[in-house]
C-alpha cells in the first residue's frame, strides 16, 4: 500500500456573498476531489491544537504527525534546517520577510503601512541582492543573514534571545508602528534596512515595472533548535517531501524524509502543479517511497492576497493539475493506494489571514471505494459527521493503525 497526502496551504476559507455565500472550495469547479469524494471518507479535522497559532508550521507539523505541543520550538528554526544554517542551542532563529511598505513622504519609519508581506512573491534572486545589501551593513558576528527562497529569508542570533514578533501577513494594510519589535537591535535592524533597501537601484527598477519594491526587513517566527523524532521509525514508511517553501523542507529535514525539488516550482499561484504530481507519482510508483506529502502554496498565499479570483485559480489547479495526474498516474501503474487530501489551516478571504478552525479532509482508498452522493468542501464535510479533534492522530487515520 502507497500512501500520498496532497495539502492545499489555506484552501479552506468562508462562505463569500460574491460566490452566492458559498466558500471558494464549494464554488470551485473541482470534479477530481468531488470524484473521489463520493467514494471516500470526508470530514473534519482539527489541525491547531488549543491555545497555539493557526501557523503553517504548527499546522503542517500537526497533519504528518508531529503533536505541536511537543515538537514546536518556532517557525524559523523549521526553514533554517532546510537551507542548511548551522544552528547551536543557545542561537535563535527569526524568519526575515522582505516585506513592501509604503514610502509616504515625511512620515517616520513607524508610521509607514505594511502593504504586501511577500512583495509581489519577489524571486528568489532578487531578494539575495536586497538581503546582501542589508547585510553587508548589519550582518556581524551575532547578528547573521541566509538567504531563503523567495521573500522568506533567516536571521540568526547568537546566544540570542525569544523575542514575541508579529507576522506581516496579520497586519496588512495596517500602520507599523504597534507591531514593531521591542527589542532595541532588531527594530534598528528593521529600520535600517529601509532606508538602505527603499532607494536601492533594484527597487527603482520594481517600480518602474508596476512591481512593488521590497524595501523592509520584517523579522517574526523566533525560536531555537527543533528535534523533530524520524517518520520513519514513527510509522515504518520511507517518506518524501515536495514543496517549494522552506518550512515544509525544514519540517522534512527534522523528520528524516527526503525533499525532491521540483524545477519551476515556487510557491505562487504559477507553480509547476504538474511537476510536483509527477514527483510523488514517481517517488511512490519506482522510487522505492511508502509516502510523499505534496505541499502547494498557492491557495494560502491568494488568500492573503485578498483575491478571491485567484484562490479560485489555485483550488482549481489543485484539483486538476496535481491531483488529476498523481491519481491517474497511480491507478495506470496498478498501485493500491490511500489519499488523503485537505487544507492545513483556512485562510479567509474577508481577514487575509490564518484562523483556528477545523478544515475538511478526504481519505480516499483505492482498495476500498464507498459510495456517496457528497461533493468535497467545508459544508459537506461538516454535515458528513465525520471528525478527526486531533490533527496529529491524522497520520493513524491515513496509516489505519
Amino acid at each position: 500500500m502507497k500512501y500520498l497526502v496532497v495539502l492545499g496551504d489555506g484552501m479552506a476559507d468562508e462562505p463569500i456573498s460574491a460566490l452566492g455565500d458559498k466558500t471558494p472550495l464549494e464554488y470551485a469547479k473541482t470534479p477530481t476531489m468531488d470524484a473521489l469524494a463520493k467514494k471516500a471518507e470526508i470530514g473534519m479535522v482539527n489541525t491547531i491544537p488549543e491555545g497555539m497559532s493557526p501557523g503553517s508550521d504548527t499546522a503542517n507539523l500537526s497533519v504528518i504527525g508531529y503533536d505541536p505541543k511537543e515538537y514546536y520550538t518556532g517557525r524559523s528554526p523549521l526553514e533554517a534546517l532546510s537551507i542548511g544554517v548551522p544552528m547551536e542551542d543557545t542561537d535563535v532563529s527569526f524568519r526575515c520577510n522582505i516585506v513592501t511598505l509604503t514610502e509616504t513622504e515625511g512620515l517616520p519609519y513607524e508610521e509607514q503601512a505594511i502593504v504586501d508581506h511577500s512583495s509581489d512573491e519577489i524571486s528568489t534572486e532578487d531578494a539575495a541582492v536586497l538581503l546582501q545589501a542589508v547585510a553587508r551593513e548589519l550582518q556581524n558576528e551575532e547578528y547573521q543573514f541566509y538567504v531563503g527562497t523567495s521573500y522568506r529569508h533567516c536571521l540568526i542570533w547568537k546566544k540570542g534571545s525569544i523575542v514575541e514578533l508579529t507576522p506581516p501577513h496579520d497586519v496588512l494594510g495596517r500602520v507599523i508602528g504597534e507591531y514593531l519589535p521591542k527589542d532595541k537591535m532588531l527594530l534598528e535592524m528593521q529600520r535600517r534596512s529601509y532606508e538602505i533597501l527603499k532607494n536601492h537601484p533594484l527597487n527603482q527598477k520594481r517600480k518602474a515595472e508596476g512591481k512593488n519594491p521590497a524595501n523592509s526587513f520584517w523579522f517574526w517566527g523566533a525560536g531555537t533548535r527543533p528535534a523533530l523524532s524520524s517518520f520513519e521509525e514513527k510509522y515504518h514508511k520511507k517518506g518524501v517531501m515536495i514543496s517549494a517553501v522552506d518550512l515544509l523542507k525544514g519540517i522534512a529535514v527534522g523528520a528524516g524524509m527526503d525533499n525532491i525539488e521540483v524545477e519551476g516550482a515556487n510557491g505562487g499561484l504559477n507553480t509547476n502543479y504538474e511537476g510536483k504530481a509527477k514527483a510523488a507519482a514517481d517517488a511512490l510508483i519506482t522510487g522505492g517511497y511508502d509516502f510523499a506529502y505534496i505541499h502547494v502554496e498557492a491557495p494560502d498565499e491568494m488568500g492573503h492576497q485578498g483575491s478571491v479570483e485567484r484562490k479560485l485559480q489555485a483550488i482549481e489547479a489543485l484539483d486538476a493539475r496535481v491531483i488529476k495526474p498523481a491519481v491517474e498516474a497511480l491507478d495506470a501503474a496498478g498501485m493500491e493506494y490511500r489519499l488523503l487530501v485537505l487544507p492545513d489551516h483556512p485562510t479567509p478571504i474577508r481577514l487575509r489571514t490564518h484562523v483556528a478552525c477545523p478544515v475538511p479532509y478526504l481519505l480516499y482508498d483505492s482498495t476500498k471505494p464507498e459510495n456517496h452522493s457528497w461533493h468535497y468542501n467545508e459544508t459537506e464535510a461538516a454535515i458528513s459527521g465525520n471528525s478527526v479533534s486531533r490533527g496529529c492522530e491524522m497520520m493513524d487515520h491515513l496509516f489505519s493503525r
